[in-house]
């Protein structure tokens, strides 16, 4: 993997804990973990354009269907989260931390699969 599609990708790693974490650990969702679930998307969307540029477009194995599957939650996760904090619905607010850690751990398997193939080689 490219040296800047890695730093983009363990960026979008560490915005993204960041935000499922701080909103677990919190108990309630905020905006400052919307902000880290979109730094996240950013940073996952961008290294992995730059990857399938790399590649040559989408693999349909279970790392590019994965990653796609990944995008498209964390797409629709910072969605909702945008969402529940302008309804200011405070069951939901204390609630979507489920959702979060959910989508957090179907993003780690594209995250972790490469490593996880190469020593199976």
């Amino acid at each position: 993997m490219d040296q800047a599609a890695s730093i983009i990708m363990a960026a979008a790693l560490i915005f993204y804990s960041i935000g499922v974490w701080g909103e677990r650990i919190s108990g309630r969702l905020k905006w400052w973990h919307l902000i880290f679930f979109v730094l996240g998307l950013i940073c996952d969307t961008w290294g992995t354009g730059l990857m399938l540029e790399m590649v040559g477009g989408m693999t349909f194995d279970i790392h590019g269907i994965s990653g796609l599957i990944a995008i498209i939650l964390m797409f629709i996760h910072a969605l909702w989260a945008l969402i529940v904090l302008l309804k200011k619905d405070e069951k939901a607010i204390q609630n979507f931390h489920k959702f979060s850690l959910f989508v957090w751990l179907v993003w780690l398997i594209p995250y972790f699969s490469p490593m996880f193939f190469q020593l199976a080689i």
